[in-house]
């Protein structure tokens, strides 16, 4: 029962943050306005100690998720990766996960392999070593952390499968682990399997022994990132393999672990979840999973899908990034909830610290975990996420309560008796009026003890740890379509082996010094000629997709030379990407390598659904040519060398409106140059 003086106190501390906030919102008071006595929970180190924690991570890939950052302007390109990886700033990340590019689409993209053939090898195609070492170079101590999705078809030798060879796959992981070393002087530190496919014993063997052949020991392996239960029962069974593994990895696991991935004894992660729109909601499911994936799976590391919405908004899963950066023309980026929420974990611990063993749920809904440094250091994160605003997009939330308003004293013991005050940051993450990661006055401890009312929807961080508040860098630019007119020569200075701004979604593109003609000198180059062991549904024909999915009435032009047969497309209102590009509809116009049709104009990407076709007179392979497509309504129109081959009105398209784009018949060699798009006149 509190006294009279509590309540007058409690009154007093709540009218102070209304006048400082404006508004009532997740407040830290000595007590309650509630006359129930307060639930107490114990923090103590007597006893023991529980899991070393291994870290808060994002991902970048599964698939190219990143890859509209690296063509950010400056100094918007800085900020960005700052407000990622800068310690004590925005989310503060201690993993950097990444794919392994393995030339095919993999969620929303296809990320180049450093081999796309067994005597091609190559470090510097795409940008995940870009991004690595600018993570590194802001934070020395992240923690790198590979996987492949898909891998290039010669792995396989005929086979659509990676442990077909087991050797030959090992090696093409571990060629990729040694690229970074020498060419980058990036050392990795986990490495995964094959992302949410079935793993194979004997190739985690084989990879360990690859690894440790090339004095890779200190790589840590991480299986099967999918599922808990098989690996589980294969490391309990088989005694090299559970010495090969280092750590269980699962994705989006609800918070919980079986008892038989925990009886293995084996370090636990999540090694990929969220996957939520980064709004308040996605915000609150993020916390709610760093505090319970502990809680309830003992899980020491959660690992955010995905790092950075770089990717366009029409792409599956938009906005679903830590934060957003999907508009490098304009520099506008968003600084989004989930870095806050991060930031309340990483910026008061470290990889190596420990849990508590006294952590769990609060008694009127909520969780809290408690975390120190070994040196009387204290960092303790409570989080009250109702379950109608804190669901992930998967897995299903079983239904809960959060009680508003909970009463709740904290007892500290042993080595944390004697702590007087304790930093206080809070989030108010739903609501007319949110707080992100603001601080407030120290909590006093008294006699080890302190209380405080644990609001709804409300994230509270309270740390031995002394901060200074973040600085944060002034508003981006405002946000602004994608540019019309637009045009590329494929000529200028990259940070990516990728042009800007193209999103490949089947096939690599790549630019390409082209020493055999002096007008096209800088061109894009498809290079895939063999189907990689896929991850998803890729299209037979190659496409990258570029703009603004909202283009319904524009003008695509681009000359392109087909090297060796097949064919090449430009097209406009591109309708998907991702998983589902093999079903993409628009407007397609082929130059094709045909004695009958060598052009042809289709409203899908297979081809299936011809609008018109014919014949010109005119040597498809080894020759440039310039295409262009119109579309405007419901009149398409196109035209080879500025000749029209086809001009059909009234023509009943499935797609109103979408990307434009550039591909390939099949897998062969193109070459792309002057690409172009504006607005239909």
């Amino acid at each position: 029962m509190y006294t009279e003086t509590a309540a007058i106190l409690t009154f007093t501390s709540k009218m102070a943050s209304l006048t400082k906030h404006g508004s009532v919102v997740c407040l830290l008071v000595l007590g309650v306005l509630s006359t129930p006595a307060a639930s107490v929970y114990t923090l103590t180190d007597s006893g023991g100690l529980g899991a070393r924690f291994d870290g808060v991570g994002g991902l970048s890939g599964g698939g190219a998720t990143s890859r509209l950052l690296v063509s950010y302007p400056e100094p918007y390109r800085s900020q960005i990766l700052d407000y990622l990886f800068k310690p004590n700033f925005g989310a503060a990340l201690q993993i950097l996960k990444v794919e392994i590019g393995g030339d095919a689409q993999s969620t929303d993209g296809s990320e180049p392999s450093h081999m796309h053939s067994a005597a091609d090898r190559n470090y510097t195609r795409g940008y995940e070593w870009w991004l690595m070492r600018e993570a590194k170079k802001r934070n020395p101590a992240v923690r790198l952390y590979a996987l492949p999705w898909a891998f290039p078809g010669w792995v396989g030798g005929g086979e659509a499968f990676p442990y077909h060879r087991p050797e030959t796959t090992a090696g093409y992981i571990v060629d990729w682990i040694l690229g970074a070393k020498s060419v980058h002087n990036l050392d990795i530190d986990y490495v995964g399997i094959w992302n949410e496919r079935i793993h194979d014993v004997t190739y985690i063997k084989t990879l360990r022994k690859t690894l440790d052949d090339n004095k890779l020991g200190h790589v840590n392996i991480v299986a099967p990132d999918g599922g808990w239960v098989q690996i589980s029962k294969d490391i309990m069974a088989d005694p090299e393999l559970a010495a090969a593994v280092d750590v269980i990895g699962s994705h989006y696991p609800g918070t919980h672990s079986p008892p038989m991935a925990q009886q293995t004894g084996k370090t636990l992660w999540s090694s990929e979840d969220f996957s939520t729109i980064n709004n308040g909601t996605g915000a609150s499911c993020w916390a709610r999973i760093l505090n319970q994936n502990y809680v309830n799976g003992h899980m020491t590391s959660t690992i955010a899908w995905n790092l950075i919405a770089s990717y366009y908004d029409d792409l599956p899963f938009p906005r679903s990034g830590l934060m957003t950066a999907n508009q490098p023309w304009s520099g506008h980026y968003e600084v989004s909830d989930p870095i806050w929420v991060t930031a309340h974990t990483t910026h008061f611990t470290s990889p190596g610290w420990q849990y508590l063993k006294g952590v769990g749920h609060l008694d009127g809904g909520g969780s809290y975990v408690a975390l120190t440094d070994g040196k009387e250091g204290l960092t303790i994160v409570i989080e009250a996420m109702t379950h109608q605003y804190s669901q992930c997009v998967r897995p299903l939330l079983p239904p809960y309560e959060v009680k508003p308003g909970q009463a709740a004293t904290f007892q500290l013991g042993g080595a944390f008796e004697n702590i007087t005050r304790l930093h206080v940051w809070y989030s108010k993450l739903i609501g007319d009026r949110t707080v992100h990661f603001q601080s407030q006055d120290d909590k006093i401890v008294s006699g080890g003890k302190f209380s405080m009312e644990v609001a709804e929807n409300c994230l509270y961080t309270l740390t031995t740890v002394k901060e200074a508040p973040p600085k944060i860098y002034p508003k981006s630019p405002a946000s602004a379509p994608f540019p019309l007119p637009y045009k590329d020569k494929f000529d200028g200075p990259a940070d990516s082996s990728e042009a800007p701004y193209f999103a490949d979604q089947t096939g690599v593109f790549e630019l390409y010094v082209n020493e055999s003609s002096s007008d096209h000198s800088h061109t894009l180059r498809q290079n895939i000629t063999e189907r990689p062991i896929v991850w998803c549904n890729d299209a037979d024909s190659t496409i990258s997709v570029i703009g603004d999915y909202n283009w319904s009435n524009v003008t695509v032009s681009c000359d392109l030379m087909v090297e060796s047969g097949g064919g090449a497309f430009v097209a406009a209102r591109v309708d998907r990407g991702g998983c589902g590009v093999s079903q993409a509809r628009g407007v397609f116009f082929w130059l094709l390598e045909d004695d009958a049709n060598n052009w042809a104009v289709s409203s899908d990407i297979d081809r299936n659904d011809i609008l018109g076709q014919g014949k010109v007179n005119a040597t498809i392979v080894g020759q440039w040519h310039k295409l262009s497509i119109f579309a405007k309504g419901d009149s398409i129109a196109g035209s080879l060398n500025g000749k029209v081959l086809f001009d059909i009105t009234d023509v009943e398209l499935p797609s109103k409106k979408g990307f434009a784009a550039i591909g390939t018949l099949g897998l062969q060699k193109v070459q792309f140059d002057n690409f172009s798009v504006d607005k239909a006149k």
